[in-house]
């Protein structure tokens, strides 16, 4: 294993547990989180927009995902991956250099 490897290991073992414990915390067990997803949706945002970006997009996904299953008709999963889309599709549309 090459010392990049160790890091991302790593780095997925903090990540991995630290979900967890934020998982329990929050009660929030029956979801469970791709961590993937998270961080891919992040890297988008903090490319195409700015990188204080990351953090916002990522809340407001997850909370327009939170609203999206108060009604029981779609999964955790399925809203995150739906709010997900439409931040992908707005970041795509932009250029970091876009002032907006």
């Amino acid at each position: 294993m090459t010392d990049r490897e160790s890091a991302d290991a790593d780095q997925n073992a903090i990540l991995a547990e630290w979900s967890g414990e934020l998982v329990t915390a929050l009660q929030i067990e029956e979801f469970e989180v791709d961590i993937d997803a998270v961080l891919g949706l992040a890297g988008i945002a903090a490319h195409s927009v700015v990188r204080p970006a990351a953090p916002l997009t990522t809340f407001l996904v997850g909370y327009a995902a939170g609203l999206a299953t108060a009604g029981g008709s779609v999964t955790a999963n399925e809203a995150f991956a739906r709010a997900a889309a439409i931040a992908r599709t707005l970041a795509a549309e932009r250029r970091p250099s876009d002032p907006a």
